[in-house]
């Protein structure tokens, strides 16, 4: 399949690897572009509010919109390198959501780059030349702390002396503000692993979800007449863990439902995994997709002696999730 492609998306232009900015230039040559960079996890607010602005300029400069964004997280790739997978930041949102989330926002061209060693070494002016000048921007907006190259050695103004020996409008975007404190992905995180979910989608302007394919588990859930929809997780820890309340959403359809994230000790599980029981429901969906809104934790995940007490404490897991679902507002997915 070719490294240039929509795949899944609907008007966006997804171009995976530095390898492929030849392919790039050589098919859109003649586009000017205003574009943005960054990790973009969580695309929250403050994210929103630079792809505003690109957008704004794409209209005044009669451009196409591009964004960078980098994979890993810097803080991730560091902890990996390290071994100490226990600094590694949560995951707020997968890769493919992130690339759906641009989809959804009308940008034109997102371009991955993959945060490795040769990306994490290289000197700003390297970084500027090799990849910034290597197409054709007409201007270019950065978050309020951004930082670029080896040892973060780049800066705004490096750029803005770029842009102005280019002739191309560098420019960063004020910090956004939520109850006076600054939205960021780290903020996010926080409340995520805080359960504070009205916090969370308050900093990132929707409820905050996790979308997955349903993949084959132990089928351990029939075996004691509470049958879970399994959902595929990247290797990235996510920001929540425990039982929680939730709201699914299959293709068009809306089911409230239970959910558990963790490791699942009662069976001796040694990964993470996010099992979901939808109130009843009895359909086959291996591999199809599965959006979850967690909308309020139960309690923490624990280890039962056996599978009866894990049963019953289920039921009342599930008495529980029915009872506050029943009096909340929905909330649309």
């Amino acid at each position: 399949m070719e490294n240039l492609y929509k795949q899944f998306l609907t008007n966006m232009y997804l171009i995976r690897g530095q390898h492929n900015l030849n392919l790039f230039k050589s098919r859109f040559s003649n586009i000017k572009l205003s574009g943005t960079i960054g990790n973009f996890d969580g695309f929250h607010l403050g994210h929103q509010a630079i792809l505003n602005k690109i957008k704004q300029n794409a209209k005044e400069y009669n451009t196409k919109t591009i964004v960078f964004f980098t994979e890993p997280h810097a803080a991730e790739y560091f902890a990996r390198k390290g071994d100490t997978n226990n600094n590694i930041p949560p995951r707020i949102c997968s890769w493919r959501e992130k690339v759906k989330l641009l989809d959804r926002n009308n940008i034109d061209f997102a371009f991955f780059l993959k945060f490795n060693n040769s990306l994490r070494s290289m000197p700003p002016e390297l970084f500027i030349s090799d990849i910034l000048d290597s197409i054709n921007l007409q201007s270019f907006t950065v978050g309020d702390d951004f930082r670029f190259g080896a040892n973060r050695a780049g800066d705004t103004n490096q750029l803005k002396e770029w842009g102005k020996k280019k002739n191309i409008l560098v420019e960063n975007t004020d910090t956004v503000l939520f109850e006076g404190v600054r939205v960021s992905s780290t903020r996010i995180r926080k409340a995520l692993l805080e359960d504070n979910f009205e916090l969370a989608e308050s900093l990132l302007g929707r409820p905050y979800t996790f979308s997955g394919k349903v993949v084959h588990g132990q089928h351990l859930g029939r075996t004691i007449d509470i049958p879970t929809a399994n959902i595929w997780i990247p290797k990235q820890k996510l920001p929540i863990s425990g039982v929680y309340a939730v709201e699914c959403k299959l293709e068009d359809t809306v089911y409230k439902g239970i959910a558990n994230m963790g490791f699942r000790p009662t069976v001796g599980g040694t990964k993470p995994v996010l099992e979901v029981h939808i109130f009843e429901f009895n359909k086959n969906i291996y591999s199809k997709r599965l959006k979850v809104q967690f909308i309020k934790k139960i309690r923490d995940e624990k280890k039962f002696d056996n599978l009866d007490m894990l049963k019953l404490q289920i039921q009342k897991d599930i008495s529980i999730a029915k009872k506050f679902l029943n009096k909340s507002n929905d909330k649309k997915l």
